[in-house]
């Protein structure tokens, strides 16, 4: 299982990483409304590779059959490793290519709020979300542990869904 996990797993996280460094050069045209769809599809795009992954080993280490928590097993560890290369970029991006994302997002979030007609309670409120989310931002531990929240509930589902649907044992 071993070779097969990190094969797969190192597949979708240099997708994944890659996606997301392009994306990158093209943050200001897409902005903050439209980057999560774009986000989310490059991430379900790389967790294509849990799903390969585990009929790869299905089918070429045992033979066929995969019972669902051997399944399971084998596409949470791809996509903890694909985790692990989305987190990597992510770090590397805030902290040499875009080190002004806190205070964009923060711009974002008060903007997005005054639009809404926000009163001015809610506009200071939203003022100190964006200097909270910006203080999380320049801890790299907790930058890195939000960062990983992104990919992992997209992983978890498409792991679910693989080894549910590739499930398969022999016939008495």
């Amino acid at each position: 299982m071993k070779n097969t996990v990190l094969k797969f797993g190192v597949y979708s996280g240099v997708v994944s990483a890659t996606l997301m460094f392009l994306t990158t050069f093209f943050v200001e045209s897409i902005g903050f409304d439209r980057g999560v769809y774009v986000g989310y599809t490059a991430i379900l795009i790389s967790f294509l590779f849990v799903y390969f992954g585990v009929r790869s080993y299905r089918d070429n280490v045992l033979g066929g059959q995969i019972t669902f928590a051997r399944g399971f097993n084998a596409g949470i560890l791809i996509t903890l490793i694909s985790c692990a290369f989305y987190v990597g970029m992510w770090l590397i991006v805030y902290y040499n290519l875009m080190p002004d994302f806190g205070d964009k997002w923060g711009a974002y979030i008060v903007e997005t709020a005054r639009a809404k007609g926000a009163s001015q309670a809610e506009i200071d409120a939203a003022i100190q979300q964006g200097k909270d989310a910006k203080a999380m931002l320049e801890n790299p531990l907790i930058n890195a542990a939000v960062t990983f929240t992104e990919p992992f509930p997209v992983g978890l589902l498409v792991t679910l869904i693989s080894a549910a649907v590739l499930r398969k044992q022999e016939k008495s």
